[in-house]
């Protein structure tokens, strides 16, 4: 869980950002990074807005929580599981696949919603939505209690820089991030390799 803030504040983004310094300080090119092979791109793209128009459908209370939480982690798992298969040749994604998993297994055990520390959400500076996070306001969240099932598996690990970045991951998270960096410097190595590759044209007629 993030505090609001635009795109920028992205974990993903920022272990993106961290895969291509990686990829550069290892030899990688510019136009190695663009020429990383994923397959079915579109399915992790259509995931996250899919996630995302979700949450947002509940915080407009355009559908109810208990339908749009359950709804948006099932196509979450099926197309960003279709993706994995299909780069199974990344392995970094095995990390992300893992992470993947770690959250999937939490939020099925809690009724489709991912549960959040408020100890978390506190050391993270993000009291505000301790509240919004009990009424389970959106499609995603709810708040880690007693009964909460495999808490440790939840958002409890607290991230903040200055007044800039605020966050609560899950240790799924972490792998996902982990996979996310991995892969783009693994697919801009594979790239840079295939491209040092010389031709073998046989001239014989």
């Amino acid at each position: 869980m993030e505090r609001p803030g635009g795109f920028l504040t992205s974990l993903f983004l920022a272990a993106a950002l961290v895969g291509v310094a990686l990829a550069l300080l290892a030899g990688a090119r510019p136009r190695d990074l663009a020429g990383l092979e994923l397959k079915a791109g579109w399915a992790f793209v259509l995931a996250a807005l899919l996630n995302g128009g979700l949450a947002l459908a509940t915080y407009k209370n355009l559908l109810p929580p208990e339908v749009a939480g359950p709804l948006a982690k099932l196509l979450v798992l099926l197309l960003v599981g279709y993706g994995l298969w299909l780069n199974n040749h990344l392995r970094g994604l095995w990390f992300a696949t893992l992470g993947l998993l770690s959250n999937t297994l939490v939020i099925f055990a809690n009724g489709g919603h991912m549960p959040v520390s408020p100890v978390a959400l506190r050391a993270a500076g993000m009291e505000y939505a301790i509240d919004e996070v009990a009424r389970k306001y959106d499609a995603v969240h709810s708040l880690m209690d007693a009964s909460t099932r495999l808490w440790m598996l939840g958002d409890i690990i607290p991230l903040r820089i200055g007044d800039v970045y605020h966050k609560v991951i899950s240790i799924g998270d972490v792998y996902l991030a982990i996979g996310v960096a991995l892969t783009i410097l693994e697919g801009a190595l594979q790239a840079r390799r295939k491209a040092e590759e010389p031709f073998d044209i046989d001239l014989r007629f």
